[in-house]
């Protein structure tokens, strides 16, 4: 959760219109953190960010940076699905995420030519808990 300084300066930043965009939960900390813990709510469930697009990807995920956040909180993607995934996030984009690399897919040259053959046209949905998920055999 942020503090209320950060909130409302955030919120002076983006707006109020863009903010009823998302979904704001009208639930105590307590619940929020609860449920966040427990997978059920995204990371910045309540959290009220403010930042530049960087851009897009192939499946409508949009990329922000923000560098005057709090350290390794910089960038952030808003999921163009409500049932996201970090699977759906490109290779490319996932270095520029998490830091490995500082420029992020569409300033590098190399993945801004497009995709190699041997990338998949999508991410693979992740297929843990469901019918398609991996099992080892065992003897």
């Amino acid at each position: 959760m942020s503090t209320i300084t950060r909130t409302l300066g955030n919120l002076r930043k983006v707006g109020i219109k863009a903010c009823a965009a998302r979904p704001v939960q009208l639930c105590p900390p307590s619940f929020l953190l609860t449920f966040s813990r427990a997978g059920l709510l995204p990371p910045d469930a309540g959290d009220t960010k403010y930042g530049r697009l960087v851009g897009t990807d192939r499946a409508g995920n949009k990329y922000y940076e923000n560098p005057e956040e709090l350290p390794l909180r910089t960038r952030w993607v808003d999921y163009a699905k409500h049932d996201y995934d970090a699977a759906h996030i490109e290779p490319g984009w996932h270095a520029w995420i998490s830091y490995a690399v500082d420029k992020p897919p569409t300033e590098d040259a190399l993945i801004a030519a497009g995709t190699r053959h041997f990338e998949p046209a999508l991410p693979k949905p992740n297929y843990t808990m469901t019918r398609g998920a991996f099992k080892t055999y065992n003897t």
